[in-house]
């Protein structure tokens, strides 16, 4: 079981660094904020050997996203990456 929750760290950990790096071209602070939840419990679920860091920073993400914190794609025309509707 300690594998599996290694590898879904892991993937956290990774999530965690494809947000910082949007963070960065993007200067959005609510990437910044998922990127930094996804990598604490990542961070947390290896030190721990546990699964409750990993459903508490999906949860957090999800919260932060409910909360408007998730840039929309759509609003996004300055870098012109996002197709008009």
């Amino acid at each position: 079981m300690e594998i599996v929750i290694y590898l879904f760290a892991a993937g956290f950990l990774f999530m965690s660094a494809a947000l910082f790096f949007a963070y960065k071209r993007t200067r959005h602070y609510g990437l910044f904020l998922i990127g930094l939840s996804y990598a604490v419990g990542g961070i947390l679920a290896i030190l721990a050997a546990d699964w409750w860091p990993l459903a508490g920073a999906f949860a957090l993400g999800w919260l932060l996203r409910m909360a408007g914190l998730d840039p929309d794609p759509a609003k996004d025309q300055k870098n012109g990456s996002a197709k008009p509707e």
